[in-house]
């Protein structure tokens, strides 16, 4: 059984890797759940670097734009942007969380254009 202290212990290292990446000047571009891995003890571990690369500083330089599992994809990515930074990894982080707390994926969609839709659409709604 999942509880609120395992959710907020693996946002807590989620979190910490994902710092120590950023300081590093790594962006991992790939979070998803099947990138976490976790021990029986709750030790998580971020793995699967492919698509990993050093933040490129030079705004003129075009990114690859395929990254990111599309569920976990953040909306400039989804937008076509050709330069990003460290916040797709940090709006991959925040879906899990939603995912952790919801016990489902928010942004479930066919496509990247439904994708988008679906974002409008659950930001869009007041609380």
């Amino acid at each position: 059984m999942l509880t609120q202290d395992h959710v907020k212990l693996f946002l807590y290292q989620i979190l910490r890797g994902v710092k120590y990446l950023h300081s590093a000047g790594i962006i991992h571009r790939d979070i998803k759940p099947g990138n976490l891995l976790v021990n029986s003890n709750c030790l998580l571990k971020i793995c699967d670097f492919g698509l990993a690369r050093v933040a490129e500083m030079n705004k003129n330089r075009d990114m690859t734009q395929e990254v990111v599992t599309q569920y976990y994809r953040a909306p400039e990515l989804l937008l076509g942007a050709k330069h990003y930074d460290f916040s797709v990894d940090m709006w991959s982080v925040g879906c899990i969380y939603g995912e952790l707390l919801n016990r489902k994926i928010l942004f479930l969609a066919a496509n990247p254009l439904k994708q988008v839709d679906k974002i409008i659409d659950i930001l869009g709604t007041p609380i």
